[in-house]
């Protein structure tokens, strides 16, 4: 029984000393694949700078885009994005959201009330974004 643990752990030492060995390469060979992945890189990153909404807007209009409208080279929703409210630039405070191009709180607001277009029935308001609460 000792003989075959002996054997186990010689086979597994020599395994792992056989991996060691194959991964390294000559250093001049991992630093021209290097030099390859650096030129490589730069030109993905020159491409990706080169297409941006601002030059091709209808990008933000393709399938799987984040929103239609184009603001500072980003495609995103001023209908309901909260850094791009109704128009490019206009922020929402940190309570509201933006629902339909505008900054509302969903807490209060009967329109909006815990969520864009849940609307409270006549009577009800809207208090810690639920409709009648109490």
């Amino acid at each position: 029984m000792k003989s075959l643990k002996a054997l186990f752990l010689l086979t597994l030492l020599v395994a792992a000393l056989a991996i060691a060995l194959s991964e390294t390469t000559p250093i001049s060979e991992q630093e021209s694949s290097s030099q390859l992945l650096r030129q490589r890189q730069h030109h993905q990153n020159h491409h990706r700078q080169a297409v941006t909404c601002n030059n091709y807007p209808r990008i933000c209009r393709a399938a799987g885009s984040k929103g239609p409208d184009c603001c500072k080279k980003k495609c995103v929703n001023v209908s309901r994005d909260r850094n791009n409210c109704g128009k490019c630039g206009r922020k929402c405070k940190y309570s509201q959201i933006c629902c339909k191009g505008k900054c509302v709180n969903p807490m209060v607001s009967n329109n909006h009330c815990g969520t864009c277009g849940n609307k409270c029935n006549n009577g009800d308001s809207c208090v810690f974004g639920i409709c009648s609460y109490a």
